[in-house]
């Protein structure tokens, strides 16, 4: 009862209810789609997501992609014709659940949501936040303070877990006839292992990604195009254009370094920002113009040659 009659809600997210313009009842947990404003008044979460917001809810729509991509290639071995049509079928699973996660997220039945803006991590992390104004007995205020960005990753991979099962499984049954019964389906079940992790990454470090998502994609992408420029020996422009499979892993991960580019300048000032994104092709022409002087056997033929 103490809490009740304070003037204001103890904690960083506790709040009161606003009933017919007066504000009404204990302190505690706002609902959903709302959360305390700076006068702890469960306010309704009426904003659009900012450019970042939208960036990061990409990654997170990404992630499954990519994953679905490169287990189908490790486990396609020389059938690229099964390979295509199922990295086809994966991209319009995630883009068909994206759609719908889209829809089902209120305002019901439109392309857009409204959020509350995010102003710290620990908007994040409202668990941790309960507060005990009596040192005894705690205030249970957990909510989504971020609303819909938490539950909103959540939903699409239930969607995309869904519409995998209901949809590959035949696909994979027709096309992959060159492939053994034991791997025809391996990248499905890949994918029954990775979704419930990518769930259990958002549900635990879905603040720390918010913060990190840029700074990720820029490393992870420069480090799979060395990886895979090296494993496929690309030492000039020659071997590049050589293959076309070689050009689009090219081009894809241009377009990540780009994707991480844009979200650590959030294109606050065009101007500046956009020249940025220059730098896309510098890591791949740095890869091939250097190359020719780490190559190991040269290394090795060169000590030879010295002792």
């Amino acid at each position: 009862m103490a809490v009740a009659m304070s003037s204001t809600c103890p904690g960083l997210y506790c709040g009161r209810m606003m009933v017919n313009g007066s504000v009404e009842g204990e302190c505690g947990v706002c609902p959903r789609g709302e959360r305390a404003n700076l006068q702890k008044v469960c306010e309704r979460c009426t904003e659009s997501p900012e450019l970042y917001d939208w960036l990061y809810l990409g990654f997170m729509a990404m992630l499954p992609v990519m994953l679905h991509w490169f287990f189908v290639e490790w486990y396609s071995g020389k059938k690229s014709s099964s390979a295509l049509l199922q990295h086809i079928t994966a991209m319009l699973e995630c883009s068909l659940s994206a759609v719908v996660t889209l829809l089902v997220t209120e305002p019901i039945g439109m392309l857009s949501i409204r959020s509350c803006r995010v102003q710290m991590l620990s908007d994040w992390y409202t668990m941790l936040y309960n507060p005990s104004p009596d040192y005894v007995n705690t205030l249970h205020c957990t909510q989504e303070a971020v609303y819909p960005l938490y539950t909103i990753v959540l939903i699409y991979y239930a969607f995309c877990l869904v519409l995998m099962m209901l949809l590959r499984p035949l696909l994979v049954k027709k096309i992959a006839c060159g492939l053994g019964k034991s791997d025809r389906f391996k990248s499905i079940y890949a994918a029954l292992y990775f979704f419930p992790i990518l769930t259990v990454l958002q549900a635990v470090g879905g603040g720390l990604l918010y913060y990190a998502f840029p700074y990720i994609i820029l490393v992870l992408s420069l480090v799979t195009l060395a990886v895979y420029m090296s494993a496929s020996e690309i030492q000039s422009f020659k071997h590049l254009f050589a293959k076309k499979k070689r050009l689009v892993v090219l081009f894809s991960h241009w377009l990540l370094h780009a994707y991480g580019i844009i979200s650590i300048s959030r294109l606050d000032k065009l101007e500046q920002d956009l020249p940025l994104l220059a730098l896309v092709p510098g890591p791949a022409l740095f890869y091939i113009a250097t190359a020719k002087f780490t190559e190991p056997s040269r290394i090795l033929s060169e000590g030879g040659n010295g002792h």
